[in-house]
């Protein structure tokens, strides 16, 4: 009898959820409020399981977020790697920006980049691995579209990375716009940047 309690005791508890679909809830949570105004309670509401769960899984709310973050770069993942493999250099990248556009959509306005709206709400003080994945994918988007730029320009080294910044400053501007503006001024927006370039 004490060996079977002990052997109970001793299992690991079996979970009872798939921790893929409860991040991927976690996710979108985190996408449409925040991650200063995503609680808790909403995490618990949202994902479907109790915090017990929760912190058995994660650890606590950053660790739900870190998680979060990689769940949503794999989607934007699937954009950047058919910007990768698409010929031509500025069309491409224009064509990268309009599908961002559809991929940030939740109703006729969009959601956003749960990247940028992260950059634009944490201070300073933010959590390190936070700070470290954002500045990681930034530096990331900014490579592709240097090296997209580098596809149909002589243009020099100097003017390939002024340019990249000014798409991946530009990126951050059409991800704020999508939750504001309307289609066809986010059109606008879009030919405006490339009449730059």
């Amino acid at each position: 009898m004490f060996s079977f309690v002990l052997y109970n005791l001793t299992m690991p508890r079996t979970k009872k959820y798939n921790e893929q679909e409860v991040i991927e809830k976690a996710m979108n949570l985190f996408w449409r409020n925040g991650y200063e105004t995503t609680s808790m309670q909403m995490l618990e509401k949202e994902m479907g399981i109790n915090k017990f769960s929760i912190y058995s899984s994660f650890g606590n709310k950053n660790g739900v977020f870190l998680e979060s973050l990689k769940c949503y770069k794999q989607k934007l993942n699937q954009l950047i790697n058919t910007l990768k493999a698409s010929p031509g250099g500025q069309l491409a990248l224009k064509r990268y920006f309009y599908d961002f556009i559809e991929f940030s959509k939740e109703t006729d306005f969009g959601k956003g980049c749960l990247i940028t709206n992260t950059a634009n709400e944490i201070g300073t003080d933010a959590d390190e691995k936070i700070k470290e994945v954002l500045n990681r994918f930034t530096n990331d988007v900014k490579q592709v579209f240097a090296d997209k730029l580098r596809q149909e320009t002589a243009k020099d080294k100097s003017t390939i990375e002024q340019e990249a910044d000014y798409l991946l400053i530009s990126m951050f501007g059409l991800s704020s716009a999508t939750r504001i503006f309307n289609k066809e001024q986010l059109n606008n927006y879009i030919e405006n940047i490339f009449k730059n370039i």
